[in-house]
């Protein structure tokens, strides 16, 4: 009987090691970015809202700040973007702000 609880407890812990690391492995491999086509004045906006009301941290890209160059709209938005979206995607934060963003698989920071 001890023989038979313990098999289940490792068949358990197996499914468990292994739902973590595909749940894991999937969101870790997603950046949410600004989407090429936005206008600078959406990205404005929605990079507004993303440094306010979102609670994205937003103090690296500030000036004298070590994410602060490129200087653009678009990269400052795709910083804040994607700081809100790694905080808040698992309690159901999606990656749009307003159709200005996009996920994608590549490392924005390989590019």
């Amino acid at each position: 009987m001890a023989h038979q609880g313990a098999v289940v407890l490792a068949i358990v812990t197996l499914l468990c090691i292994f739902i973590n690391m595909s749940t894991t492995y999937a969101d870790e491999q997603q950046w949410c970015v600004a989407d090429p086509k936005a206008s600078v004045d959406d990205l404005q906006k929605a990079l507004n809202w993303a440094c306010g009301v979102g609670g994205a941290d937003c103090s690296p890209i500030q000036p004298n700040q070590p994410c602060f160059d490129p200087n653009t709209v678009a990269d400052h938005a795709s910083y804040a973007f994607n700081s809100y979206w790694q905080v808040n995607k698992k309690k159901g934060g999606i990656c749009s702000f307003e159709g200005t963003a996009q996920l994608v698989s590549t490392d924005p920071n390989k590019l």
